[in-house]
């Protein structure tokens, strides 16, 4: 953020009246950046400072506080796509301590409202501030009837189907709940499952997440509920709006209430007397707060005695009863000496940021994550910079902006080809729009040496070849091991042989193994010679083909001669064998293109040809063959309405039918329901044979629920 231009106290009027005028717009769109568009610009800690310097401006030029003041704001309006509903009562925000002082203050200042003297007869609960996005959750007669965003703290998004996702979030409240409850907390994403989704993102080569908060935030604004529901969202229950009773006269009580309602509630709520015990724990929960499972930016304290909060009563946007004790932002400016490149083990190729070492909320942090090209072009970043960093979400540290850049700092030019020592060429992949995705990746795949120990570890990972002794552990010894390496996964079926030429140097004469270990480990590879089709498939790693992917594969051509037979071909550019892969059911021209740009690398045919003279691989499960459409090509389009889609499909696979997701010349029947479009239109054109659900069931000789 920009220096301010001047110290409050030396404005004049006229320049107190254009800075109030400038900080209510930079305020508002800061607003809609964060509650609306999920896509702040700045830190909390620079939006608190805009808010702090509008609200002294105010204090000391009242008659110049303008109609649309940030003070008499909350959140920013509705955002389009979404219905909207009105909070019976307002979700308003807090106001914030950033010192200890400021919590005297506010101590103080409610001890004077009541009339009566500092003596720690007042408790107050702390509980930790969770960086989420703030909900309200409405009940009538026990059931979940609405939910809401905090909005602009009068109208809401009606965000209802989304928040059904959230298993954490009862649809109905046990019996002697009151009528109408109207409950409200935090919707936030664990640091790991923001982790692991990011992790996916980049696997499938989408674009990744930049923190916890926004994506929860995003995630449960999206218009369709299966998205929201793919997302691990969790919730914490600590306030509440309308209610046509009271259960508990405290908030303590009413937290320990919502708890027994079926509610997550944070369990480092606390009740407390002093200043000291408030403080004290504010430092408590700030120590531990990088282990935390979540985000939280501060510690809220609150009146405990609902009675007193009704007497303590609000100012125009905040409870004087509760206030929010803020954490200083976790930022810190050191020198980027250099930026290396990491190869995963789908070869994503990541730009490694290499500081100065430097403390950053109790961590000393040496390297920052730039996601890729685009964000260090965006960042305006080069070696020899003067760079802001802070930790994004308390786990990965990220730069937020250049701070200083010298006249010697040099541009980084990214890599044209993997820094491997084969030098192979880098690609990106286009998504199914054409547009050339972010991720740059390394074709090497096994061939590449960054890739090739990961693609081994998933090769012997539980759904794949499970071979049990032979782990991750296992994997990083054998790999680096002169005297019996494991480089290429055929290698692994010949330890035996290799082991017994060995003499002296035999497994089971060294370290970690002994003559029961090592044969257990023979066996267990022994045990692993016959695999079935859909492991081997999902054991060479292939981008985009994960385990129900090569099941399907596995399905649709029988054995691994044809599997084998239509990837080369696909290699090859066979149109008939990519239109035969892509019509598929689940499988898409991403997964298409990458078993052709798999089986089109020289290394990667060596590799399984001299894995599968290894094996005994075993045809996929036959279907019935002897159904009336067996062999056959069906497609389903258009509603269903005797069974699910799912079901149908099901259905259809046990009868020995290919079932494909799209129509082509290859389809021999598609199964039409209500609202059928584009696939009933193409099958006409192509003269294909078509049925309503009622002949397919008839066809097939099956009574719906029958």
């Amino acid at each position: 953020m920009t220096q301010d231009p001047r110290p409050v106290a030396d404005l004049t009027e006229a320049e107190a009246k254009a800075e109030l005028e400038r900080l209510a717009a930079l305020i508002a769109h800061h607003d809609e950046r964060y509650h609306q568009k999920d896509a702040p610009e700045i830190s909390d800690a620079d939006y608190d400072a805009l808010k702090r310097r509008n609200q002294e401006i105010e204090a000391k030029f009242p008659a110049l506080l303008r109609m649309d003041s940030p003070s008499f704001k909350v959140g920013a309006a509705v955002a389009e796509g979404f219905g909207k509903i009105t909070h019976r009562v307002p979700m308003l925000s807090l106001d914030n301590a950033f010192s200890d002082e400021d919590v005297r203050d506010f101590v103080h200042s409610v001890y004077r409202f009541l009339g009566q003297l500092p003596d720690q007869s007042i408790a107050i609960t702390a509980e930790p501030k969770i960086d989420g996005l703030s909900m309200s959750i409405r009940y009538e007669d026990g059931k979940l009837v609405t939910a809401a965003t905090r909005g602009d703290g009068t109208t809401g998004e009606n965000v209802t189907a989304n928040i059904r996702t959230i298993s954490e979030i009862p649809n109905q409240l046990p019996k002697g709940a009151p009528s109408v409850v109207e409950l409200r907390g935090e919707v936030y994403m664990a640091k790991a499952d923001f982790l692991a989704l990011n992790a996916r993102m980049e696997s499938e080569g989408k674009q990744t997440y930049v923190n916890p908060r926004n994506t929860a935030a995003g995630s449960l604004r999206q218009l369709d509920a299966k998205v929201t529901a793919s997302r691990k969202l969790k919730f914490f229950a600590y306030a509440w709006g309308d209610m046509s009773e009271m259960p508990a006269d405290t908030q303590h009580g009413m937290i320990e209430v919502f708890s027994k309602w079926g509610f997550p509630v944070n369990p480092l709520t606390r009740r407390l007397n002093s200043i000291e015990e408030l403080i004290g724990h504010y430092n408590e929960i700030g120590l531990a707060r990088a282990d935390l499972p979540y985000d939280i930016d501060g510690v809220v304290y609150k009146v405990d005695r609902l009675d007193l909060q009704q007497r303590l009563g609000f100012r125009s946007r905040s409870p004087r009863w509760a206030i929010a004790h803020k954490f200083p932002a976790e930022k810190a400016t050191t020198r980027l000496t250099a930026i290396d490149i990491q190869v995963g083990r789908t070869g994503a190729l990541t730009p490694v940021a290499r500081l100065v070492p430097v403390t950053v909320g109790g961590v000393v942090v040496t390297n920052a994550t730039l996601h890729n090209a685009e964000e260090i072009a965006r960042l305006g970043v080069r070696i020899g910079d003067l760079v802001e960093i802070q930790r994004a979400g308390d786990v990965i540290p990220q730069i937020l902006r250049v701070a200083e850049s010298p006249d010697d700092a040099v541009e980084f030019e990214f890599p044209q080809t993997c820094p491997c020592d084969l030098k192979t060429p880098i690609v990106r992949e286009e998504t199914a729009g054409g547009v050339e995705g972010v991720i740059r990746r390394c074709s090497g795949e096994f061939a590449c040496p960054f890739q090739r120990k990961e693609h081994l570890k998933h090769f012997v990972s539980r759904k794949a070849f499970d071979i049990d002794g032979l782990g991750e552990k296992q994997i990083e010894f054998f790999y680096d091991d002169a005297t019996l390496p494991i480089r290429q996964p055929a290698d692994i079926f010949t330890l035996r042989a290799r082991d017994e030429a060995n003499g002296l140097q035999r497994l089971k004469n060294r370290d970690g193994y002994g003559d029961t270990s090592a044969q257990k480990l023979f066996d267990a590879i022994e045990a692993r010679r016959e695999i079935a089709l859909d492991r081997l498939i999902f054991g060479l790693g292939i981008r985009h083909v994960g385990e129900q992917t090569a099941k399907t594969l596995a399905r649709a051509y029988g054995d691994w001669a044809s599997v084998h037979q239509a990837a080369l071909a696909i290699a090859g550019g066979d149109t008939a064998a990519i239109e035969e892969m892509d019509a598929l059911d689940d499988i898409g021209p991403a997964v298409v293109e990458a078993v052709g740009r798999f089986f089109g690398e020289k290394h990667n045919i060596d590799m399984v040809d001299r894995l599968v003279k290894e094996l005994t691989i075993l045809e996929a499960e036959k279907p019935a063959q002897d159904s009336p459409v067996a062999g056959l090509t069906v497609v389903f389009t258009g509603s269903l309405e005797k069974m699910t889609r799912d079901e149908a499909k099901a259905m259809a696979e046990r009868l020995g039918a290919k079932v494909a997701g799209s129509v082509s010349k290859k389809t021999d029947i598609v199964v039409a329901g209500p609202g059928a479009g584009s696939k009933l239109a193409k099958a006409t054109e192509l003269g294909l044979r078509t049925m309503s659900e009622d002949e397919w069931f008839e066809l097939v000789g099956v009574t719906p629920g029958g």
